[in-house]
Protein backbone atom coordinates (compact mmCIF):
# COMPACT_ATOMS: atom_id res chain seq x y z
CA UNK A 1 0.00 0.00 0.00
CA UNK A 2 1.52 3.39 -0.59
CA UNK A 3 -1.55 5.67 -0.26
CA UNK A 4 -4.35 6.88 1.72
CA UNK A 5 -6.52 5.67 -1.09
CA UNK A 6 -5.07 1.92 -1.27
CA UNK A 7 -5.30 1.86 2.99
CA UNK A 8 -8.92 3.20 2.43
CA UNK A 9 -9.61 0.08 0.20
CA UNK A 10 -7.86 -2.28 2.24
CA UNK A 11 -9.81 -1.32 5.47
CA UNK A 12 -12.75 -1.74 3.72
CA UNK A 13 -12.46 -5.03 2.23
CA UNK A 14 -11.04 -6.97 5.74
CA UNK A 15 -13.79 -5.28 6.71
CA UNK A 16 -16.08 -6.52 4.61
CA UNK A 17 -14.25 -9.71 4.75
CA UNK A 18 -15.67 -9.90 8.96
CA UNK A 19 -12.54 -8.26 10.51
CA UNK A 20 -12.04 -5.79 12.84
CA UNK A 21 -9.36 -3.29 11.58
CA UNK A 22 -7.05 -1.95 14.33
CA UNK A 23 -3.66 -0.04 13.31
CA UNK A 24 -3.42 -0.05 9.45
CA UNK A 25 -0.34 1.58 8.49
CA UNK A 26 1.80 1.52 4.91
CA UNK A 27 2.60 -2.01 4.20
CA UNK A 28 1.53 -3.16 7.55
CA UNK A 29 -2.60 -4.35 9.08
CA UNK A 30 -3.77 -5.41 12.38
CA UNK A 31 -6.97 -7.19 11.82
CA UNK A 32 -8.95 -9.14 14.91
CA UNK A 33 -9.70 -11.64 15.01
CA UNK A 34 -6.35 -13.62 14.05
CA UNK A 35 -6.87 -14.89 10.66
CA UNK A 36 -7.03 -19.03 10.39
CA UNK A 37 -5.28 -20.20 7.40
CA UNK A 38 -7.93 -20.61 5.53
CA UNK A 39 -9.53 -16.68 6.04
CA UNK A 40 -6.13 -16.20 4.97
CA UNK A 41 -6.46 -17.19 1.60
CA UNK A 42 -9.63 -15.60 1.25
CA UNK A 43 -8.09 -12.50 2.25
CA UNK A 44 -4.71 -13.07 -0.14
CA UNK A 45 -7.77 -14.17 -3.03
CA UNK A 46 -9.49 -10.70 -1.83
CA UNK A 47 -6.44 -8.14 -1.94
CA UNK A 48 -5.29 -10.16 -5.50
CA UNK A 49 -8.33 -8.57 -7.29
CA UNK A 50 -7.39 -5.17 -5.76
CA UNK A 51 -3.59 -5.46 -7.34
CA UNK A 52 -2.45 -5.83 -3.89
CA UNK A 53 -0.80 -9.23 -2.11
CA UNK A 54 -1.07 -10.32 1.10
CA UNK A 55 3.02 -11.00 2.54
CA UNK A 56 4.01 -13.22 4.77
CA UNK A 57 7.50 -14.27 4.78
CA UNK A 58 10.08 -12.53 6.88
CA UNK A 59 12.24 -11.73 4.17
CA UNK A 60 9.41 -10.48 1.50
CA UNK A 61 7.99 -8.15 4.61
CA UNK A 62 11.28 -6.55 5.10
CA UNK A 63 11.14 -5.62 1.23
CA UNK A 64 8.23 -4.02 1.79
CA UNK A 65 9.10 -2.30 4.88
CA UNK A 66 12.35 -0.44 2.80
CA UNK A 67 9.94 0.42 0.34
CA UNK A 68 7.37 1.87 2.67
CA UNK A 69 10.34 3.74 4.20
CA UNK A 70 11.65 4.94 0.87
CA UNK A 71 8.35 6.09 -0.30
CA UNK A 72 6.91 7.69 3.05
CA UNK A 73 10.97 9.09 3.19
CA UNK A 74 10.91 10.75 -0.45
CA UNK A 75 7.28 11.33 -0.96
CA UNK A 76 6.02 12.55 2.13
CA UNK A 77 9.09 14.47 3.75
CA UNK A 78 11.41 17.69 3.21
CA UNK A 79 14.81 16.06 2.23
CA UNK A 80 16.79 19.62 2.53
CA UNK A 81 16.42 18.58 6.44
CA UNK A 82 17.91 15.38 6.24
CA UNK A 83 21.29 15.16 7.44
CA UNK A 84 22.81 11.89 6.46
CA UNK A 85 21.80 9.09 3.68
CA UNK A 86 18.59 7.89 2.95
CA UNK A 87 19.83 4.58 3.41
CA UNK A 88 21.20 4.90 6.86
CA UNK A 89 18.55 6.42 7.41
CA UNK A 90 16.47 3.87 6.48
CA UNK A 91 18.21 1.56 8.27
CA UNK A 92 18.29 3.01 11.15
CA UNK A 93 14.82 2.73 10.46
CA UNK A 94 14.10 -0.90 10.38
CA UNK A 95 16.84 -1.12 13.42
CA UNK A 96 18.84 -3.59 10.29
CA UNK A 97 22.42 -3.15 8.97
CA UNK A 98 23.13 -1.60 5.96
CA UNK A 99 24.78 -4.18 3.95
CA UNK A 100 22.50 -6.84 4.87
CA UNK A 101 19.17 -4.81 3.59
CA UNK A 102 21.38 -3.49 0.49
CA UNK A 103 22.12 -7.51 -0.63
CA UNK A 104 18.70 -8.74 0.01
CA UNK A 105 16.20 -5.60 -1.92
CA UNK A 106 18.82 -6.21 -4.52
CA UNK A 107 18.60 -10.01 -4.59
CA UNK A 108 14.66 -9.98 -4.62
CA UNK A 109 14.18 -6.61 -6.88
CA UNK A 110 16.98 -7.05 -9.26
CA UNK A 111 18.21 -2.94 -8.50
CA UNK A 112 19.92 -1.54 -5.73
CA UNK A 113 17.70 0.32 -3.26
CA UNK A 114 20.28 3.41 -4.28
CA UNK A 115 18.67 3.11 -7.41
CA UNK A 116 15.38 2.34 -6.64
CA UNK A 117 15.83 5.79 -4.25
CA UNK A 118 16.70 7.66 -7.30
CA UNK A 119 13.61 6.18 -9.23
CA UNK A 120 11.23 8.00 -6.84
CA UNK A 121 13.32 10.92 -6.40
CA UNK A 122 12.58 11.34 -10.23
CA UNK A 123 8.83 10.19 -9.54
CA UNK A 124 8.84 13.28 -7.09
CA UNK A 125 10.54 15.67 -9.19
CA UNK A 126 8.38 14.73 -12.27
CA UNK A 127 5.10 15.48 -10.14
CA UNK A 128 6.80 18.64 -8.84
CA UNK A 129 7.46 20.29 -12.00
CA UNK A 130 3.79 18.78 -13.25
CA UNK A 131 2.75 21.43 -10.32
CA UNK A 132 4.81 24.42 -11.51
CA UNK A 133 4.96 26.06 -8.02
CA UNK A 134 8.97 25.46 -7.40
CA UNK A 135 11.39 25.84 -10.13
CA UNK A 136 14.25 23.16 -10.99
CA UNK A 137 16.50 24.87 -7.62
CA UNK A 138 13.66 25.01 -5.35
CA UNK A 139 13.04 21.61 -5.96
CA UNK A 140 16.84 20.40 -6.09
CA UNK A 141 17.02 21.70 -2.16
CA UNK A 142 14.02 20.18 -1.34
CA UNK A 143 14.53 17.00 -2.37
CA UNK A 144 18.45 16.86 -1.02
CA UNK A 145 20.21 17.31 -4.27
CA UNK A 146 23.40 19.52 -3.34
CA UNK A 147 22.63 21.30 -7.02
CA UNK A 148 19.53 21.35 -9.60
CA UNK A 149 22.90 20.62 -12.28
CA UNK A 150 23.33 17.02 -9.96
CA UNK A 151 19.33 16.76 -10.17
CA UNK A 152 19.48 17.35 -13.53
CA UNK A 153 21.87 15.07 -14.62
CA UNK A 154 19.57 12.07 -12.26
CA UNK A 155 16.51 13.10 -13.78
CA UNK A 156 18.13 12.72 -17.65
CA UNK A 157 19.64 9.55 -16.78
CA UNK A 158 16.07 7.88 -15.48
CA UNK A 159 14.09 9.45 -17.84
CA UNK A 160 16.62 10.59 -21.24
CA UNK A 161 15.62 13.81 -20.70
CA UNK A 162 16.38 16.79 -19.40
CA UNK A 163 13.83 18.51 -16.79
CA UNK A 164 12.72 21.09 -18.37
CA UNK A 165 12.38 19.34 -21.84
CA UNK A 166 9.80 16.89 -19.47
CA UNK A 167 8.52 20.25 -18.11
CA UNK A 168 7.81 21.65 -21.63
CA UNK A 169 6.29 18.69 -23.23
CA UNK A 170 3.91 18.38 -20.50
CA UNK A 171 3.34 14.57 -20.96
CA UNK A 172 2.26 13.86 -17.44
CA UNK A 173 4.55 10.64 -17.89
CA UNK A 174 4.65 9.67 -14.36
CA UNK A 175 4.87 5.79 -13.23
CA UNK A 176 2.80 4.58 -10.59
CA UNK A 177 5.07 4.19 -7.52
CA UNK A 178 4.50 0.22 -7.02
CA UNK A 179 5.66 0.12 -10.31
CA UNK A 180 9.02 1.98 -10.84
CA UNK A 181 11.13 -1.17 -10.60
CA UNK A 182 8.70 -3.20 -12.79
CA UNK A 183 10.09 -1.11 -16.09
CA UNK A 184 13.64 -2.29 -15.87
Amino acid sequence: MVCDRCILIVRQQLTNLGFDVGNIVLGKVTVSPDPEPLKLQEISAALQVLGFELIDKEKDQLIEQIKTQVIELVHYSDLSDVQQSLMNLIAAKLNKDYVYLSRLFSDAEGITIEKYIIQQKVEKVKELLEYGELNLNEIAYKMGYSSSAHLSTQFKAVTGMPPSKYKAQDAGDRTPLDQLNAKL
